[in-house]
């Protein structure tokens, strides 16, 4: 029951007082829906990734899970079940989901897939160089692993954690 006329007016006021809309005379935007927040990332839901002893893990495609760009950015991600309790001091807990970005570099601090030279792979964070030139895992559960870390000679990063998604 109201105008075409009116309708327009009210939107044209929005747009004017910056109430989250966004009107160009063709397309109507709000912060809550946009061209940003639509993207989505599809990602693979993998497996399970160790958080203790880098082991040996086949990968196989439990589902698929599409990503909002406006949590987690634009990128190729894929995603992780953690399993074990090495991680709890970085919010990674038994059964997490974890969402790694495909990349192979990493800085000192980020939380890595890491592959061993003996293809075992693991979830830890990344802790620089030994003396000796080997690159140091660090678990994150000083509680029960105080000061604990794994060295490995060759290291090959499959991916950087970038969010946790949790069961509630």
């Amino acid at each position: 029951g109201v105008s075409r006329t009116t309708i327009y007016r009210y939107l044209l006021e929005m747009n004017e007082d910056g109430q989250g809309l966004s009107y160009d005379g063709e397309t109507i935007e709000t912060r809550e829906m946009n061209m940003e927040n639509s993207y989505l990332s599809p990602a693979k839901i993998v497996g399970n990734i160790p958080c203790g002893e880098a082991t040996s893990e086949d990968e196989y495609v439990e589902g698929y899970i599409n990503l909002p760009a406006s949590i987690f950015g634009r990128g190729e991600f894929y995603v992780l079940r953690a399993r074990g309790d090495s991680m709890v001091d970085a919010g990674i807990d038994e059964g997490d989901l974890v969402v790694i970005r495909k990349q192979q570099t990493a800085t000192e601090g980020d939380i890595v897939v890491a592959l061993d030279g003996e293809n075992r792979n693991t979830l830890k964070r990344l802790g620089g160089f030994d003396d000796d030139g080997n690159v140091i895992l660090e678990y994150m559960n000083h509680e029960v692993y105080p000061d604990k870390i794994i060295t490995v000679k060759d290291l090959i990063v499959q991916g950087v954690a970038e969010h946790v998604i949790k069961k509630l």
